[in-house]
């Protein structure tokens, strides 16, 4: 069994600011700094981190060599991913005193995969594998369509929520992980059991994983309903909290262990990363994260 991150890479611009701007403001920030990021990389980082065998597919620029090495420095298998000779993907994130932010999304390279390229890169896996997908790539309705052929496990964080998700056949999807925003978006209903009941309505063949910041976060499968509170932290920066939980989550998915273990590990995690700054650097190894169970 084998696990694929088909999912972007960006570069990250972070601006501390004293709080988020808003529409006609101008604000100073007090601190710039450049890391790497994208749901997808951020998600890779957080799989190899928690103990997973992963590989990353996605497209880089002329300027995503540090994305690369990024990827290698966290022992991910980096052969699947493609360089074209344009400038990358990159996001300008504000993070703001008590560690939350807004995020502004540029596509760039991101947007640039094709049929040929994703067939390539599919062909080296098989039924049984997992395939790791969020919304910050194209072509993803072609991607999910032919991962499914092959009997990919699909593992789904529709985010950002947007029309580009209305061409994709999201009932082949085997596990979805959404924040209680784009569980609102998806269902209409802010209320997390409601929200929970229509998505297994929607979709009756598909797990959830339901996070809700502080509020912590529910599984359910149309059969159990499992709850975890938070670790309380003070927190930093909240930028790779989600995916650090995806994370840790699916590595104790596939290990086998029970969906109480695999909540309570991944809360653990995100509860680390949040103390630290930056997305992908704050992500913490399972060492870290069994040490600070035990």
């Amino acid at each position: 069994m084998k696990v694929l991150n088909f999912g972007s890479l960006n570069i990250d611009y972070t601006y501390r600011v004293p709080h988020i701007i808003v529409g006609g403001e101008t604000l100073s920030s007090t601190e710039l700094n450049e890391y790497c990021g994208g749901k997808g990389l951020n998600q890779s980082i957080a799989l190899a981190r928690a103990g997973l065998d992963v590989w990353h597919a996605g497209t880089i620029g002329y300027d995503g060599g540090m994305l690369t090495h990024s990827c290698e420095d966290a022992g991910i298998h980096t052969q699947f991913i493609r360089k074209l000779d344009v400038r990358s993907g990159h996001t300008v994130i504000q993070v703001d005193e008590s560690g939350q932010n807004s995020i502004i999304l540029y596509g760039g390279t991101n947007m640039m995969q094709t049929a040929e390229y994703i067939d390539e890169v599919l062909s080296h896996f098989e039924a049984g594998d997992y395939l790791v997908l969020q919304n910050e790539i194209n072509l993803l309705d072609y991607i999910i369509d032919r991962a499914f052929e092959r009997g990919m496990k699909i593992v789904m964080n529709p985010s950002p929520y947007n029309d580009r998700l209305a061409s994709c056949d999201l009932g082949k999807v085997s596990l979805f992980f959404v924040n209680e925003i784009e569980a609102a978006q998806i269902t209409g209903n802010s209320d997390p059991d409601r929200a929970l009941d229509a998505l297994h309505a929607a979709y009756p063949k598909a797990a959830f994983v339901l996070t809700l910041g502080s509020q912590g976060a529910w599984y359910y499968d149309g059969q159990q309903r499992v709850f975890q509170e938070i670790f309380k932290v003070k927190p930093v920066d909240t930028t790779a909290a989600g995916d650090t939980f995806t994370g840790f989550f699916l590595r104790r998915l596939i290990d086998g262990a029970p969906i109480q273990t695999a909540l309570m590990t991944a809360a653990k995690a995100s509860s680390i990363a949040v103390t630290r700054r930056g997305a992908a650097p704050s992500i913490p190894s399972i060492k870290e994260v069994e040490e600070g169970l035990a």
